[in-house]
């Protein structure tokens, strides 16, 4: 299974969106709230090489953007091979 991090706030609508995405696809993902852990922010924001809104998400340690990107990248039908084993 592919190594997936999302980066959320608890009352992000664009975050909830990912997330339902990722779990309409049965991948499990490890999220890390920035409210309830500010200090990952900074680790957040070098990560994503200045993207500071949230979601921000990464497979296999990719960053693949937020919530519009992924969706982005579902739709040309990317997304599909980057969560196979």
């Amino acid at each position: 299974m592919a190594k997936i991090e999302i980066y959320t706030k608890s009352t992000c609508p664009y975050c909830a969106r990912a997330k339902a995405l990722l779990a309409q696809k049965g991948a499990a993902y490890r999220e890390i709230d920035i409210e309830e852990h500010p200090d990952k922010r900074a680790e957040m924001v070098a990560r994503a090489n200045g993207g500071n809104t949230v979601p921000q998400i990464f497979i296999n340690d990719a960053h693949i953007g937020g919530c519009d990107d992924i969706h982005a990248l579902d739709a040309a039908g990317g997304l599909d091979p980057l969560l196979r084993p």
